[in-house]
């Protein structure tokens, strides 16, 4: 009961790539860089198992960022053509790979790092994807025409991928989708249906990651245009619960989402976000155990999965460690009280 877990990336090491920045450039390259990065994940994988954490990562250690990690080798995408775009609804600008034919993915794309990182641990693994819905918030197009269709594009390429990885021995797959929490009327219409064609015949747990983004200056901002009460999950947990999707992770720490709405997901496991990713505090374990006994309120105990609110990339590298250990100390007094 209780098993922790992390939702997203956790931060690199400044011995490996620029610290506290999202798509911070590699400090080494060639065989010294793919060195560095199996490092780098074998150090977290064990600063996980030591703090406590049930449900390993690797921390995104071998990714610049959560998206164009894994289009790096997805073929019809032209990195030369770069187009400036806005994310998540002009959130804010990022400069962009752009589409220009029929994707396609001509060989494994994580395989490696996950026959890796399988081999350092013994735990329950899990390893994120970009959803689709976020992929194409996160890339221009130029070919398709139709974000849906894109979508749908990516989606079989996904499956295809997270098939592969399960095969490696992968336990979780889980995709992350924060844009989801923007395009409220798509998610309805037609991101859902692209989810599911991602998780098509998987033979592991499934998870979507819906959150309110890294702790940037930018999503900063704009959680504070969201009022007292953030009710996007409102809109989207009803569509989310009839998928085929097994686990649903969200933002619970240091917000204003009402707890009650976790309510909706009465068919899923619920990934509940009791550490916040901000970069000046850790939280301590008696507050990690608060937001997981107010989740119980909700959703039955048996179903709690407590874990981080979203990918950890961008704060320093010993708050991260810190939270880990406190996430897992919070689980703990909660289970040691029932």
């Amino acid at each position: 009961m209780f098993e922790t877990t992390i939702a997203g990336s956790l931060p690199r090491p400044d011995w490996l790539a620029e610290p506290e920045t999202l798509k911070g450039a590699w400090k080494l390259s060639g065989v010294e860089l793919e060195d560095g990065k199996r490092r780098a994940a074998t150090e977290w994988l064990r600063l996980e198992e030591a703090a406590g954490i049930d449900i390993v990562t690797d921390g995104e250690q071998f990714r610049a960022h959560f998206v164009h990690g894994f289009l790096e080798k997805i073929d019809g995408i032209d990195w030369n053509k770069k187009t400036v775009m806005g994310i998540r609804d002009n959130r804010y600008d990022l400069e962009v790979p752009t589409v220009t034919g029929p994707l396609s993915r001509p060989g494994p794309v994580h395989l490696e790092e996950v026959k890796f990182t399988r081999a350092q641990t013994g735990r329950r693994l899990k390893f994120t994807l970009p959803g689709p819905m976020t992929i194409c918030d996160t890339i221009a197009d130029e070919h398709y025409g139709s974000r849906p269709e894109m979508a749908m594009a990516f989606a079989e390429i996904l499956n295809v991928e997270a098939k592969d990885l399960v095969a490696a021995g992968v336990d979780v797959i889980q995709f992350d989708e924060p844009a989801f929490n923007v395009f409220i009327d798509d998610v309805n219409e037609w991101g859902i249906a692209t989810l599911n064609r991602a998780v098509e015949g998987l033979e592991c747990t499934t998870a979507v990651h819906v959150c309110y983004g890294y702790g940037i200056e930018q999503n900063l901002r704009w959680k504070e245009t969201l009022g007292g009460e953030w009710r996007q999950y409102d809109a989207i947990f009803p569509a989310i619960n009839a998928s085929a999707i097994d686990q649903v992770s969200l933002e619970c720490a240091d917000s204003h989402v009402p707890m009650a709405l976790i309510a909706h997901l009465k068919d899923k496991e619920v990934m509940v976000g009791a550490v916040a990713v901000t970069p000046d505090r850790v939280e301590s374990p008696e507050e990690v155990a608060a937001t997981i006994r107010e989740a119980m309120g909700y959703v039955d105990a048996d179903r709690i999965l407590p874990c981080t609110n979203c990918g950890m990339a961008p704060i320093p590298y010993e708050v991260a460690a810190g939270k880990l250990r406190a996430l897992a100390a919070g689980a703990a007094l909660v289970r040691q009280s029932i």
